[in-house]
């Protein structure tokens, strides 16, 4: 739950809001390239993670060392992660940092740790938040780690051994490979998928093959799925499970690498195991705590669903015996600490050893093969030994870890919802979240396994999704978004900065989020693109974008919110809001020789701007739109289409002879024909795919008419362009 000691943690390392401190930043525009190589970043997996590297510039732009940092959304952590790096990043970073700040005409970062605050409604999050972020001693956790292993060794080795060709020698298993069982729909014959399927050479399934019982063509959609009704003591019931058989194995003998088919004793031994009960420590929930209605496990990300109807339905016996030995074996190391980073690496191996963890031939390795943002068994598994999956993870993690730079009082993690953050009013310095987006990840569901064995779940009633399953649309959606917005604009001081990675493809989802973050108080200064490298799984089938939307808004200073806090406004109050805004808006952003035209300089923006601030505040509007665009160029020097404070347009003078010419905005989109005026433009300009349109199409939807109905992308190009799919 929450964190009790959070107020305290702020009043000891925070410092009041000082309206007097001189504090100005323009957002942070530049689009962040970090990749997800790091040895840190690939310690531990999650659905979604903004790589640190890539968060670790926003934080020196917008803090000074020891500044507090807030993520309500952390997941694996990586806000934290970066924060403190900031005090302990090498020397070659800083100097590459330091040089592309230097050349983008920006003051020298102030190096030093900053706090981070860190929470998520996911126990599964924290957990690995914890992990990362929270001080250990590497060398005991590699001693005790090697230890487990090998308790776990001693103790089922003989699970995992089989014999050598030459009838003498013992191997060890590294991997079994499983195969779904069918009926042919000719002769009734059992199929064995993997072994009648697969092609030995080029390790890849054949679309057609012949069944070995009558010898007729068959394709994998004409096969029947087999199943075995069998008693589950577990949970003393009958259960129906597709029949699967081992098909061969691979071993090692000394350092080389070998496969075989399963001889009688290495089938001797898998009945043994069957035998035995399935171990106290292996959960045995029904999958999400669900009614005993299976078909009710609609979402299309959720497959396979006659598989498993409870958590240990999805390890063999074998996997599960071993499973529940690594947790017994770290559970008994007394120091706290100790045992969570043991876990934190024990729990690596859940989903891996799972049957979700698919064969995957072409594949070098067979560790972690299971789909990412789904839950799904395959008809080929491969059920990998404890050392194979997690040898090779420990090495990497102590690399990893001995690079840490986590410090024991720079990292505060509470576990609940981002609305109710127990943290004090204007304490918070800055904000970098990357928040659920709409249905892109059913982030509750999802951890519910690794949860299960931590014996501790995600509160649904909170989890700010749309989803069917949960009974979910937009409107809750936006109204947990909103709670959790609100709370942010508490606690961050006035004038500070808010930072929200924003990916998904949804316009409806993509309205939703800038109204919950505009009802609160927060105004957006600006809108740019951040390449994650590589695509989340919804990403790469092309669901959603392929970059992510980096959405900066602040929080209106103290001194303005005083000139509307009488619940009336004035024009001089509108154009004090004007002035301010101006402040929060780059100044320039070049690239390639070109300058950008900066969309909120321009008049229809500021206007929309201004107009949203007083209407979200429940405000009459004080000017009309021909008395406000004649005060705009009256009171502000105009470049370019874009407007400036007068102690800014000398800067951009400046910046604007490196470039030869201002991109201009082609059009505003503000309505469906200004959409599609504005597709057929792009379009006709260079064809482009849906991942590649899809967050400039986001971007331009800033000026979306209010009383206009948010028209989809996907819809927009069905109903009036032609999609090329590359065949003919």
């Amino acid at each position: 739950g929450p964190n009790p000691f959070l107020e305290d943690f702020v009043r000891i390392h925070g410092k009041p809001f000082d309206r007097d401190e001189a504090y100005e930043r323009e957002p942070f525009s530049v689009d962040t390239e970090e990749g997800k190589t790091d040895q840190l970043y690939k310690a531990h997996g999650y659905h979604t993670k903004v790589p640190h590297l890539a968060i670790v510039p926003s934080i020196l732009h917008y803090t000074e060392p020891g500044d507090i940092v807030l993520d309500g959304f952390c997941g694996s952590g990586m806000t934290g992660l970066a924060a403190q790096w900031c005090g302990s990043a090498p020397p070659a970073y800083r100097r590459k940092l330091e040089e592309e700040w230097r050349k983008g005409g920006r003051p020298r970062p102030k190096w030093g740790a900053r706090r981070a605050i860190l929470g998520d409604l996911g126990p599964a999050a924290t957990f690995i938040a914890a992990g990362y972020n929270l001080p250990f001693n590497v060398k005991a956790f590699e001693r005790a780690a090697k230890r487990i292993l090998d308790e776990v060794e001693g103790e089922l080795g003989w699970m995992y051994e089989t014999l050598h060709s030459d009838g003498r020698t013992k191997g060890r298993i590294n991997y079994t490979v499983w195969s779904e069982m069918f009926a042919c729909p000719e002769c009734s014959g059992e199929v064995n998928f993997v072994k009648e399927a697969l092609d030995v050479q080029t390790k890849r399934v054949r679309d057609s093959f012949p069944c070995p019982g009558c010898g007729v063509a068959l394709a994998k959609k004409k096969l029947e799925r087999l199943y075995d009704t069998r008693f589950d003591s577990a949970i003393s019931s009958s259960i129906r499970i597709p029949k699967r058989q081992p098909t061969f194995l691979n071993y090692s003998v000394g350092g080389n690498r070998y496969e075989k088919e399963l001889d009688g004793n290495d089938h001797h031994i898998l009945r043994q195991i069957e035998a035995m009960p399935v171990p106290g420590e292996v959960p045995v929930n029904r999958m999400m705590n669900m009614a005993d209605d299976v078909e009710a496990w609609g979402d299309e990300w959720r497959a396979g669903v006659a598989a498993f109807t409870h958590v240990h339905h999805l390890f063999l016996p074998r996997a599960a015996h071993s499973l529940a030995a690594l947790w017994r074996f770290v559970g008994r190391e007394a120091d706290v600490r100790l045992r969570n980073i043991l876990l934190y690496f024990v729990e690596q191996a859940i989903l891996g050893l799972s049957t979700m963890n698919r064969y995957s031939p072409s594949h070098f390795s067979q560790v972690n093969r299971y789909m990412s943002g789904r839950l799904r068994v395959l008809s080929q598994h491969a059920e990998v030994s404890p050392w194979y999956i997690l040898s090779g993870k420990l090495a990497r993690l102590t690399k990893a870890f001995n690079r840490l730079p986590a410090r024991s009082d720079h990292a505060f993690l509470s576990t609940g919802s981002c609305s109710a953050l127990p943290a004090d009013s204007e304490t918070v310095d800055y904000i970098f979240t990357d928040p659920p987006f709409g249905h892109n990840f059913a982030y509750s569901e999802l951890n519910f396994v690794v949860e299960s064995w931590h014996r501790v779940f995600t509160v649904q009633d909170d989890e700010a999704i749309v989803s069917g399953h949960q009974n979910k649309g937009v409107d809750d959606y936006q109204r947990l978004m909103r709670a959790c917005f609100s709370r942010y604009y508490d606690v961050l001081k006035p004038g500070r900065w808010m930072t929200v990675v924003f990916s998904n493809s949804s316009a409806g989802v993509w309205k939703a989020i800038q109204e919950a973050m505009g009802n609160v108080g927060f105004v957006v200064g600006d809108v740019r693109t951040l390449d994650k490298k590589q695509g989340t799984f919804n990403q790469v089938h092309g669901v959603s974008p392929d970059q992510d939307l980096v959405i900066s808004a602040y929080k209106p200073t103290a001194a303005l919110s005083e000139k509307f806090s009488l619940g009336s406004s004035t024009p001089d109050a509108a154009w004090a809001f004007i002035k301010e805004h101006l402040r929060h808006v780059p100044v320039f952003v070049g690239q390639k020789g070109e300058g950008d035209l900066i969309v909120e300089r321009t008049a229809q923006m500021l206007h929309d701007r201004m107009i949203a601030f007083h209407v979200q505040r429940g405000l009459a509007v004080p000017l009309s739109s021909p008395d406000f665009l004649e005060g705009l160029v009256q009171r502000f020097p105009e470049r370019d289409g874009m407007y400036f404070l007068p102690e800014q347009v000398a800067e951009y003078d400046k910046k604007r002879t490196t470039v030869k010419a201002v991109r201009q905005l082609e059009l505003f989109v503000n309505d469906e024909a200004s959409a599609v005026m504005w597709l057929r433009t792009t379009l006709k300009n260079r064809p482009m795919s849906y991942q590649d349109l899809s967050p400039i199409f986001m971007k331009k939807l800033q000026s979306w008419s209010k009383h206009e109905r948010t028209m989809e992308l996907s819809m927009l190009l069905e109903q009036n362009f032609i999609c090329y799919y590359g065949r003919g």
